[in-house]
């Protein structure tokens, strides 16, 4: 199991931060690394939406599902990411703080079947791949993109 954790500040107000973080449907704005996603359950974004993800490059192969176990607006959210290759049990907590949100991450990483064995990779890679993808987020909201 990898772990992996971070923080980033972003100067935009909580509750548009935790909002935009909390639609999956919202990533592929912000991260390259992933192409598309739809959510697939009924009813508002809470405890138990779930979304379908592709990252870039793995089509119906490397698709994800994520779940929202935990749905705690707009200070927590604990989500589940499942796919035939990797497994992520983690929390995003929300901090308000002059000028903006403080976003951190906390992560447990598996990889699985005949990816085990990149495992000591993911440790060395995983927590420049979760930076670069929460940086991301810091740019398209600071840049005032959300709001178009």
């Amino acid at each position: 199991m990898t772990h992996i954790t971070g923080q980033v500040t972003i100067e935009a107000p909580i509750d548009e931060v935790f909002d935009m973080v909390a639609d999956e449907r919202n990533e592929p704005r912000y991260n390259p690394r992933i192409v598309r996603a739809e959510k697939v359950s009924e009813g508002p974004i809470g405890t138990g939406s779930r979304f379908a993800a592709t990252p870039k490059g793995m089509g119906a192969k490397g698709e994800m599902t994520l779940e929202i176990v935990e749905y705690d607006r707009p200070h927590r959210l604990h989500n589940v990411v499942r796919s035939s290759y990797l497994r992520v049990d983690g929390t995003l907590t929300f901090g308000e703080i002059e000028g903006g949100t403080r976003l951190r991450w906390d992560w447990d990483m598996v990889l699985l079947g005949p990816m085990r064995v990149l495992s000591p990779v993911l440790s060395l890679i995983g927590p420049g791949w979760e930076r670069r993808n929460w940086v991301g987020l810091k740019k398209y909201l600071e840049s005032g993109s959300a709001g178009r």
